[in-house]
């Protein structure tokens, strides 16, 4: 039997205090994860104790291992749609794919932890994640002094790490980090307090270094699947852009083993949809291109519309002023196909841009909302609003789904993608590309009504994401 066998047993004898700690530090725990996992995915969990993770998240397939024969006798009781078994992640991991693996204070206990992630990978596709969750060290002396007084657990000898070490070793072992952050202040169930340290205060900057537990989101380093050749769907909003058809049509480039255009109208007060029939009825090139009226109103809307028309593995907007070039595209298309990142974002801030493309005060907004989104999604963006943006079928739809809780608020789009993306735990990356000044008619964008749209939808995020 392991270490972390014979700690879970210790566990199970121990008096009762230890074990009201314990029960509302995994109430928190849980909660945490029911934020990243959605309900009804497959889940294996390593060192899930008494079964408490796979109860309260509610999987449809569920595997708990590295447990001992009590433990397994009493999880089988506590979670009986769920399958238990005695294991050692050191020297195996089970031969079937699941949606989400668990790790819970299990790092701790391994002997070759380098070894214990690498055999997590026959366990995942390209689209599982990995959440690790470790004691932050600076707990140790106040854990110690807990130990004494029986109010936690006593425990094994064991290898605390920096979450910089747990990082380190993930990467070595074939696994790419998402996100990391550190949770849990206050890990216990006091009323009020709890919910104010836990949700907000852990958040904040200084006092987030202070959390119990190292959270580390992971993804393995793996191409995605896709059943053959790649295709791609560009989707092309216009609204008074009846001079930039054809330049697209000419300029936007094959991707993969074949690229379909979709013009999405958004009932212009110029010709457009009038020049955009008549453009496409007169193209003969290698793009298979349709065109179509959005419903309503807006860009997402446009954007959505066009996704579903959409038949391509591969999906990406391209905006109908041409601004952000087309001849960008591939670069893109390289960075999702070959797993690189699975949201591909759009960055016009790296190299020098065009005197007229961004005005001074689009600029600082720009950099302000990008510096707001990095801090609530977790991830660096540059550039939140660039209209290039790119992204899998698959992710797409799921992403779709994943949305519905923050509901109809973002008429761009460019923050439902990346909240969705977000959400989703997946890798977003930023593409730059050379952003120009226009050629025909004018922007848009009304930067001051347009901009409070945007910092109503930014603080609107904060609350149903950061401090969800």
């Amino acid at each position: 039997m392991n270490s972390l066998a014979r700690h879970f047993d210790w566990v199970a004898a121990n008096d009762g205090r230890a074990r009201w700690w314990q029960r509302g530090f995994h109430s928190q725990l849980i909660w945490l994860l029911r934020h990243h996992i959605p309900r009804e995915s497959s889940i294996l969990s390593w060192g899930c104790a008494d079964g408490t993770v796979l109860k309260g998240l509610n999987p449809s397939r569920g595997l708990g291992m590295d447990l001992s024969p009590g433990m397994i006798a009493k999880a089988r009781t506590d979670a009986q749609h769920c399958e238990f078994r005695e294991g050692d992640i050191e020297k195996e991991s089970p031969d079937e794919k699941f949606d989400a693996i668990v790790a819970s204070f299990l790092t701790g206990y391994l002997q070759d932890i380098q070894k214990s992630f690498g055999n997590l990978h026959s366990s995942a596709t390209p689209d599982t994640r990995l959440y690790v969750a470790s004691l932050n060290t600076l707990w140790l002396p106040l854990l110690g002094l807990g130990q004494r007084l029986r109010l936690v657990a006593r425990q094994p000898l064991s290898n605390w790490l920096s979450h910089t070490d747990l990082i380190n070793l993930l990467e070595l072992s074939g696994w790419e980090v998402v996100s990391m952050s550190h949770e849990q202040l206050l890990p216990f169930n006091i009323p009020l307090l709890s919910g104010f340290f836990n949700r907000f205060v852990v958040r904040l900057p200084f006092f987030r270094i202070f959390g119990l537990t190292v959270f580390i989101i992971a993804r393995p380093r793996q191409k995605p699947q896709f059943t053959g050749d790649i295709s791609c769907s560009v989707i092309v909003p216009l609204r008074n852009e009846s001079g930039n058809i054809r330049p697209a049509l000419e300029r936007i480039p094959v991707l993969g083993r074949g690229t379909e255009v979709i013009f999405v109208e958004g009932h212009s007060k110029d010709d457009t949809w009038e020049a955009l029939q008549r453009e496409v009825a007169a193209y003969n090139g290698p793009l298979k291109v349709s065109y179509l009226q959005q419903p309503g109103k807006g860009k997402w809307d446009a954007v959505r519309a066009g996704f579903e028309r959409a038949r391509g593995d591969i999906l990406v907007i391209q905006d109908g002023d041409l601004t952000a070039p087309p001849e960008d595209l591939p670069k893109f298309f390289d960075s999702v196909s070959s797993g690189a990142c699975e949201f591909a974002n759009g960055n016009r801030l790296v190299y020098p841009m065009e005197k007229q493309a961004m005005r001074f005060l689009n600029l600082i907004g720009n950099k302000f909302f990008a510096l707001s989104l990095s801090w609530i999604i977790r991830q660096p963006i540059k550039d939140s609003l660039c209209g290039t943006k790119m992204i899998s079928r698959r992710n797409y739809d799921r992403l779709t789904k994943r949305i519905a809780v923050l509901g109809d608020f973002d008429p761009f789009g460019d923050f439902n993608l990346l909240f969705g993306s977000a959400l989703l735990d997946l890798r977003i990356r930023d593409v730059p590309v050379r952003y120009k000044d226009r050629t025909y008619g004018t922007t848009n964008i009304q930067r001051f009504r347009h901009g409070l749209v945007l910092l109503h939808m930014t603080w609107f995020s904060l609350w149903k994401i950061r401090f969800s």
